[in-house]
């Protein structure tokens, strides 16, 4: 457990560093249950003064166990803001994100008001002045401050969010994603090293995210039934190694992989892969699942040979998605296949699909005119 999470332990109670900075502190009362301050603290010195309150509270018979029922009036944004990211539970890279790179603006913005004094007006002034060169993360820290408060409603501590921005929670993508070709795909699976091949055509043919096939590992592929189980990923946070479920609940899913990669499947089992049920399948060079860096510097070398600079390994992904709306597979069949817990995404490959048969189509007719 890293330095930012782990409790310091004292005589009474404890002590955790959240990853804002600011300290929550916990003890357990003389009822034997588990409580938290109601708000959190700057330092840990802090923290430390009001547990020995609580304390000398108990040694003198006159505590009293708090309630939900009784919220603290002056409950702030950042005070609110660090209990939320502490008490869900988040993807490492996806709390990383959020502690990291989105919360800090936010925290900037609003830390100190009272969750109360946040208006629809004065989100709609922060959000005016925000960086408007960076309308995709700009969409992230604003859907990030959105569901916070939603959670403040929720537990009853605001009467109403007060984003109420409309589409300000999402952004148009700035170029549109052009699927690979197959003969496209073909050269750059040869273009790979050997080791490094099968890993390509599973992001491509089953549309595997790159945490997860870093993770995959023998017992996870059953090749007698031609399938692939996605139930873990993989992240490296400074420098550490962090498996954890697949992106979403329904990242959790089993894959068939198309019956023309299976002798690739099997190859690559026989000269690739660790040893062992527990045996990565696509190991780096010091025998720990793969970092970005290591694919990358083949991969992009592979994507110039194949004219196809523009396509980084994440659309190979979408190329996946979009060959099996090509098939016909309903929204329900896209998003089991893909891991998705909503339809948008699915419907989005399916459009894809749409245009990219309307340029078959086009390509056909200028062939019918030429003839």
């Amino acid at each position: 457990m890293s330095s930012r999470t782990k409790d310091k332990r004292r005589y009474f109670g404890s002590i955790r560093k959240l990853p804002s900075g600011r300290h929550q502190a916990r003890y357990r009362g003389p009822d034997d249950q588990p409580y938290a301050a109601p708000y959190t603290f700057d330092t840990a010195t802090d923290a430390d003064t009001w547990l020995t309150v609580v304390h000398a509270d108990i040694i003198r018979g006159v505590w009293t166990p708090p309630t939900a029922a009784e919220p603290e009036a002056d409950t702030t944004f950042g005070a609110y803001a660090d209990e939320w990211i502490a008490t869900r539970t988040l993807a490492p890279n996806t709390r990383t994100h959020y502690t990291r790179r989105l919360l800090p603006h936010l925290l900037e913005a609003f830390g100190p008001a009272e969750l109360a004094d946040i208006t629809p007006g004065r989100v709609r002034s922060w959000y005016r002045g925000f960086k408007t060169d960076t309308p995709t993360y700009r969409a992230q820290v604003y859907s990030l401050l959105r569901t916070i408060l939603k959670g403040a409603v929720d537990d009853r501590l605001i009467d109403h969010n007060p984003c109420t921005i409309r589409g300000a929670g999402s952004s148009k993508r700035k170029r549109r994603i052009e699927p690979a070709s197959l003969p496209e795909l073909a050269e750059i699976v040869e273009a790979m090293p050997d080791r490094l091949r099968l890993m390509v055509l599973l992001a491509a043919w089953c549309a595997c995210r790159f945490e997860e096939l870093a993770e995959l590992r023998r017992k996870d592929i059953n090749p007698k039934a031609g399938t692939l189980r996605v139930e873990r990923a993989v992240v490296i946070i400074d420098g550490e190694r962090i498996v954890g479920p697949p992106k979403s609940e329904a990242g959790e899913r089993t894959v068939s992989i198309p019956p023309h990669l299976m002798r690739f499947v099997e190859d690559h089992l026989r000269d690739h892969a660790q040893p062992g049920r527990e045996g990565l399948l696509f190991p780096s060079k010091h025998g720990v699942q793969m970092a970005h860096g290591s694919l990358y510097w083949h991969y992009n070398t592979a994507r110039e040979q194949a004219g196809r600079k523009d396509l980084n390994f994440h659309a190979l992904r979408h190329t996946g998605a979009v060959l099996a709306a090509a098939t016909g597979a309903t929204i329900a069949e896209l998003m089991a296949r893909l891991g998705h817990s909503t339809p948008a995404m699915a419907m989005r490959y399916q459009h894809a699909a749409q245009d990219r048969d309307r340029t078959i189509a086009e390509a056909l007719s200028k062939l019918a005119d030429a003839g």
